[in-house]
Formats: C-alpha cells, structure tokens, sequence
C-alpha cells in the first residue's frame, strides 16, 4: 500500500529552528497578528516576518491562502511559508493550506512550527492527505517526492495523540485510492479478497464467501453479473465489534466490479479503460473499514462488498434472461450494463437478514447518469431515512466531501414495470440515477434506514481535487468515519 508521508513532532528549540534546513512554515492572522512560533521566526529574520506582513503584498492575501519569502536571512531554511488563517478557521480551510504546503515541499523537508494542537493536526493531516502518487507500476519517476514533514510545538505529546485518528483516516484514505487506481489485471476479484483478508492483522473479522456458497444462499443477482468472466465471483465479509457487545452494526455495502465491459451489452471501446474504477464502493468500504480498525473506533460495524468481473462470452447473461435474487424476487436483465445494482441487492438483502443493522449505506459507481446531473463535484445521496440522511450529509459537509440529495417515489419506481418478471434492471434513459436508487430501494426491508450513494462522478477524476491528485480520490472515506464517529460511537 502506498505509504504516508513520514511525520514527526519535536519541541520547541529557537537554535533548531534557526539550523533547520528546508522550508518553514508559520501562522499570522488575516489582520496581522503573529502566533507565537511566528515571532520566533520573526526574531530569527531580525523582523522581517513582521515587514512582510505589513507590506502591501500581504495586504492582498486571503485567509486559507500562504505567501513565502525565500532564503530568510538569520536562518538555514531555504524559505518561509507564512499561512495566512483565522483564529476561527473550518478543518477546511486548516486542510486546504496542508495540502498547499505539501505540494511546496517538493523533495525537501518542512518545518510547521505551530503553536495550536487542532490547527497542527488538521494541516499536517491536509499535507499526508494531499501527498499521494500512485507509482506500483512505474520502473522510474516514481513521482513520490522525499523528506519528512515534522511539527515542532511546544505541546507536540497532545497533537500526536491529536493527529493520530486523523492518520488512521489517512491510511484507509490511501488504500481506496490504491484500490481504485489498480489495474484489473492485478486487482482480480481474488487478489481483492486477499487484501481485505489481509486486515485480520489489524482485528477486523474477515470472511471469504466463494461462488459454491453464494450459490447455496441464493445470489443468483450477483452471480449473473459475473458468470461471463474466469475470474470468480465472491462477496467479502469485514466485521469490527468496537461498540458494546449485542448493539446492531452499521452496515455498509459496496459494488465491487473489478473491470465492466457492459457483458453483452457492451460499452463503446473509447473511455473503456477507465472501468477499472468500477469498484470505487468497494474500496470506499474497504478503506472506511481500515480507518476504523487502525483508530479502535467504538461502534460495530459491518463492511459487505460484492465482487465481480462483467465480460461478455458463452457464458455470459444475456438481454432478456430472468434472474431470481436472494430476496426470491425476478429481475428481467434489460441492460448487462447495468449491473451493479444486481450485485448490490443480493448483498444488501444478505447484510439485513444477517445481521439486523441498525442502519444500512450502499457504494456505488452505479450511473453515469448522476455525472450528468451532478458532475464530479458531488455524490448523489439516495435515503428513505431523513435522520440518517441529514447525518450523512452533515458529516459530508464538515469533511469537505460534496454531497447531494436527489428525490426518491412511486411515479419512478413504477418505471421497472416488467411484462414477465417482478421488475426490470433499468428503467429508460429518463432519471437513470434516480431508477436506479428505486430498483435498490426494492431490496431494503420496511423500516430499514438507508442511504445509496452513487459515487460514479467523484471516486476518480482527471483533474487534482483540494486534497488529491488526479486519478483515485478516496472519497467516502473520511465522511463515514465522521458519520460513524458523531453517530454510532458512545
């Protein structure tokens, strides 16, 4: 797995300071105040820090936004990065800069000498966050730039315990990342199984359940996605029991579809390539459920992901078949592009009828239709749980991870009408995202609280996001951390 950047606390020491190489990073306040480490730096430079700051330049700068002054005199850094943020910052904005000064680093080290514990882990957290690249298949260039990012603080004990979690979230940040970005020659559906069962190591229950067991049970929805390809079909089991013994679990349940062709429906050759992302929930489950296990979170909950490959070939499922789910309800297959939704319900239906959970969230790159909608900005976030769907929502929010409710009713449900089945896959190009929620809806039991999250617009980009660089972004992960932490810990 791709590794965080390597951090490290130290105390506060003005002849340190002085010989640190690299570059240096300092707080002032949008009306010029100077933190503590600020004027230490600022002794150092014999004021230049404070002329800087009162010069016309800084007038123009923005909260969030950073300025530097190369090669300061009475220093051995190699520049001065002075962040301009309020005293009443969001984690945002605290987030936004992290990540500005870790594209500055470059090869170098830096130096952030912060005087705030919640100011310096969450910047520090934006740094780790933004510095990512994806080099497992390059032989040069890996990309990955060296050095360390070090906080020295005179409470550096307190932020390393604060950055802690934070670093959790990173890690299974990275992995979905990972995931998401693999080839689907490498990441077969085994080889995801295997790194899923991997996370025993750190005390998640995992469990492995074939195509000769999926078959006992009933997921024929599932199975009929995958049946077209060599690469065998499997649903992966990741259980955390943090919370008090007996509490119901979340649930959260991710499409798996390690490479989508269409099957026989097959999707036009130009843009193919970038199915490989077609197990974006999966890996937003998976790495949710790592951050969980590394910060020791105090809540049950249950990570289900349905793995597949959709190929055409003799065996694949054909346009007009009927399949029968594990619910007992026939589904016409219309459109073998459209199968994720038949990998989720099978697993969505086994989550409920195994473990009672409290609630239940579904992953998905489920529609290209939500990208039309709501382009990479957002999520498209289904619910039949106001409560729940407002926490989500909240927590996506507060994380800075762009979410957006979209309609749920009976004029679209009324759209899967099937003349020989109990319903079909699709329901026409019209509201396709919103169809597709409706066919998932058909599988959560009464009562059930749920949110399906359509995720095809932000789990890989072409461009760089605040916190990422273009490719995987991880998102999902640090929303349902928080929704997990505000909602279902003690």
């Amino acid at each position: 797995m791709t590794q965080l950047t390597p951090l490290s606390f130290v105390e506060t020491d003005l002849n340190a300071l002085a010989e640190r190489k690299g570059r240096v990073a300092v707080v002032v306040t949008p009306e010029g105040k100077l933190e503590l480490s600020a004027r230490r730096v600022n002794r150092l430079t014999k004021g230049a820090v404070q002329r800087f700051v009162a010069s016309d330049g800084f007038a123009k700068v923005k909260p969030g936004q950073i300025m530097s002054m190369a090669w300061p005199a009475g220093m051995e850094a190699s520049a001065v990065d002075v962040i301009c943020l309020a005293r009443n910052h969001s984690i945002e904005d605290a987030r936004k800069v992290g990540a500005t000064l870790g594209k500055l680093r470059g090869n170098g080290d830096i130096l952030l000498a912060l005087d705030s514990v919640r100011r310096a882990a969450e910047i520090a957290f934006g740094a780790v966050m933004r510095d990512y690249a994806f080099t497992d298949h390059k032989t040069s260039d890996k990309g990955h730039a060296d050095g360390a990012i070090v906080v020295m603080c005179s409470r550096h004990d307190e932020i390393r315990t604060a950055v802690a979690p934070l670093l959790a979230i990173a890690e299974g940040t990275f992995m979905t990342r990972d995931l998401v970005n693999e080839p689907a020659n490498v990441l077969t559906t085994t080889e995801f199984a295997d790194r899923l069962s991997a996370m025993r190591d750190l005390g998640l229950e995992v469990e492995v359940l074939d195509e000769s067991e999926l078959e006992k049970i009933g997921m024929r929805t599932l199975l009929s996605v995958g049946q077209g390809s060599d690469s065998p079909s499997k649903v992966v089991v990741m259980q955390w029991n943090g919370g008090a013994k007996g509490d119901a679990p979340l649930a959260l349940v991710g499409k798996g579809v390690v490479f989508d062709t269409g099957g026989i429906s097959l999707k036009p050759a130009g843009g193919m390539e970038d199915m490989t992302m077609d197990m974006g929930g999966a890996g937003v489950v998976a790495g949710t459920m790592r951050a969980l296990a590394l910060r020791k979170a105090k809540a049950n909950v249950v990570g289900l992901v349905g793995l597949v490959e959709n190929m055409p070939s003799g065996n694949a499922t054909r346009p007009g078949d009927v399949v029968t789910s594990m619910k007992g309800d026939t589904v016409e297959i219309i459109n073998t592009d459209a199968e994720g939704r038949l990998v989720l319900c099978d697993v969505m239906w086994y989550a409920q009828e195994r473990f009672e959970p409290a609630g239940m969230i579904d992953l998905a790159t489920l529609t290209g239709a939500i990208i039309i909608g709501l382009g990479h900005e957002n999520a498209g976030v289904f619910s039949n749980d106001d409560a729940l769907c407002n926490a989500f929502l909240k927590a996506a929010m507060t994380e800075g991870e762009g979410a957006w409710r979209m309609p749920l009713g009976q004029a679209y449900d009324d759209m899967l009408k099937s003349r020989i089945a109990d319903m079909k896959n699709v329901g026409g190009r019209a509201a396709g995202s919103v169809t597709a929620a409706q066919f998932l809806q058909r599988f959560v039991k009464p009562d059930m609280p749920w949110i399906h999250l359509d995720i095809a617009g932000v789990a890989s980009v072409k461009s760089d996001t605040m916190l990422s660089p273009k490719g995987a972004t991880g998102w999902g992960v640090m929303a349902l951390n928080r929704l997990v932490a505000d909602q279902f810990e003690g």
